[in-house]
């Protein structure tokens, strides 16, 4: 191609996307660059640590590297399994793959990070698991500790990436390091606008994992990728986040899991309704029924809800308007709305929020007391960003 045609086509790539905000079809997430990670896995022992979201097109990434060739010794199962069909926050124990015989080591159980004697065997740990941008979805935290497994015991890591769904956003309050725990690692605002492999990039980069400076890391972008692109997944990241509305959405109701009010689960529509038996919220009516893969005891179950279908709703980023209204409505009718206080700091990643909240603050005086926070946020992940 001469280089005035390969200017032209790179110019109306560029022109494409920002008219449409849609993504391009050269868009090429980073297990779909075979030629750039498979020579680091030549002779190499491999776990991989994936879900249902690790394909490469339509195939899933543990049968595309077995056909070429690939030692995969086990797969590392993170919360909802290697296939994703369990429900949230439930165990997952070690078994075999029915499908290619490989043993699944589960790290979503008594132990969340890999041990040595897991580790034995492996030379290499493959990273490859869709996010959707928000601190309290577990897979960066399973990538958290899958990275201080490796660095302690002397094995490389690779991350392969995948684009973020709500990469457009960075809000929220950053984690106050008092309130860490499984649902919140790092010290990043709630939406964090990065993508795992720029998160990996910067776990290591600030030590946050123990010989962070010894972990052999290396990372596949995603090519030719924005984080302002809008991003439709192929194939749903966990049971409760069936379609890109409800990803959507998760920012900005996953905070009423610590509250009385259901937000979907157990429902054809999870993460897409808001509502409860005895604080009317709305007009929409749902009754959450027992869903043994998704929702084995859901919240309000078997009781009828009263609130908001937020299905064909424009909410983005994070909304906190539909939050404190709930919670001024529970306030009005004498009944309580955090019935978890200690599980809401852990979400949020602060006691601010929730306090804030309770002493009549309104939402645009709870996002300004954020922004001093998310302007050094944003100049401390810098130099790890890998796309405009």
């Amino acid at each position: 191609m001469k280089p005035i045609t390969w200017l032209l086509s790179v110019c109306l790539l560029v022109w494409t996307v920002a008219a449409s905000g849609q993504v391009s079809q050269k868009l090429t997430v980073g297990a779909e660059q075979g030629e750039r990670y498979l020579p680091l896995l030549q002779d190499q022992r491999v776990a991989l640590v994936v879900n249902q979201t690790s394909r490469v097109g339509e195939q899933h990434l543990v049968d595309y590297l077995l056909a070429q060739g690939v030692n995969v010794v086990k797969v590392l199962a993170p919360e909802h399994g290697f296939r994703g069909d369990v429900g949230a926050g439930e165990t997952i124990h070690d078994a075999t793959d029915a499908q290619t015989g490989l043993p699944i080591v589960s790290i979503y159980g008594a132990s969340k990070k890999p041990s040595a004697e897991m580790l034995a065997d492996v030379d290499v740990l493959l990273f490859d698991i869709q996010d959707v941008g928000a601190r309290f979805y577990t897979y960066i935290s399973t990538m958290h500790y899958v990275m201080a497994a490796a660095a302690e015991n002397d094995k490389a890591m690779l991350v392969l990436d995948r684009p973020n769904p709500n990469g457009a956003y960075v809000d929220g309050p950053v984690l106050d390091l008092a309130f860490q725990s499984f649902v919140g690692m790092h010290e990043i605002p709630l939406l964090h606008g990065m993508t795992v492999a720029e998160l990996a990039q910067m776990i290591k980069g600030e030590g946050w994992i123990e010989a962070a400076e010894q972990l052999d890391l290396t990372v596949i972008p995603v090519a030719n990728y924005r984080r302002d692109m809008t991003y439709v997944l192929p194939v749903a990241p966990s049971p409760n986040l069936p379609n890109q509305q409800a990803i959507q959405l998760y920012p900005s109701l996953c905070l009423f899991e610590a509250t009385a009010v259901s937000i979907g689960r157990g429902t054809a529509f999870p993460f897409q309704v808001m509502g409860h038996d005895k604080v009317p919220l709305g007009e929409f009516r749902f009754t959450p029924r027992s869903m043994p893969q998704s929702a084995p005891t859901p919240k309000l179950e078997d009781r009828e809800a009263f609130g908001v279908d937020l299905r064909e709703s424009n909410v983005q980023g994070l909304d906190l308007r539909l939050f404190i209204e709930a919670y001024h409505a529970f306030a009005a009718a004498g009944e309580t709305f955090f019935t978890a206080p200690e599980f809401m700091d852990k979400l949020s990643g602060t006691a601010g929020l929730r306090e804030a909240i309770e002493a009549g603050a309104s939402a645009e005086e709870i996002r300004a007391s954020w922004q001093a926070d998310l302007a050094r946020f944003k100049e401390r992940r810098q130099p790890y960003l890998l796309y405009p």
